[in-house]
């Protein structure tokens, strides 16, 4: 097995499209930019959490790709998303479609402030 981990953690987030609260519109928009990207979702799950002691709660989900998988995590009371995306590199090369789905992901949170980690995982080709 070989394959490629993108993060990315937001900070600051303007949230133009009010992603980090409404979780229906983040899993349509996961799944649909996913697709785009020219990724395969076998199934997702999303769960919102109930309102803290700040306010709004934020939300968890995953789509399962047929390539590995795309985590994301909100804060809307600290205006911050956690992004994770794993894709598999054996039959093919899904580096960039992973790329791909992170960059669009990133730019709809309009985050101030973005931290970036790629990890190669596996063996080496």
């Amino acid at each position: 097995m070989r394959g490629v981990h993108f993060t990315a953690d937001l900070f600051d987030c303007r949230d133009p499209d009010n992603l980090l609260r409404d979780g229906r519109s983040l899993a349509s928009l996961c799944e649909e930019l996913a697709s785009l990207s020219g990724l395969n979702v076998v199934a997702r799950q999303f769960h919102a959490f109930g309102p803290g002691v700040q306010g709004d709660g934020g939300h968890t989900g995953v789509l399962l790709l047929a390539e590995s998988h795309l985590a994301v995590h909100t804060w809307p009371e600290l205006r911050a998303v956690t992004l994770d995306v794993f894709v598999c590199n054996v039959a093919s090369d899904n580096t960039a479609k992973a790329q791909a789905l992170l960059d669009a992901l990133v730019a709809r949170f309009d985050a101030a402030r973005v931290n970036r980690q790629q990890l190669v995982r596996g063996l080496p080709p």
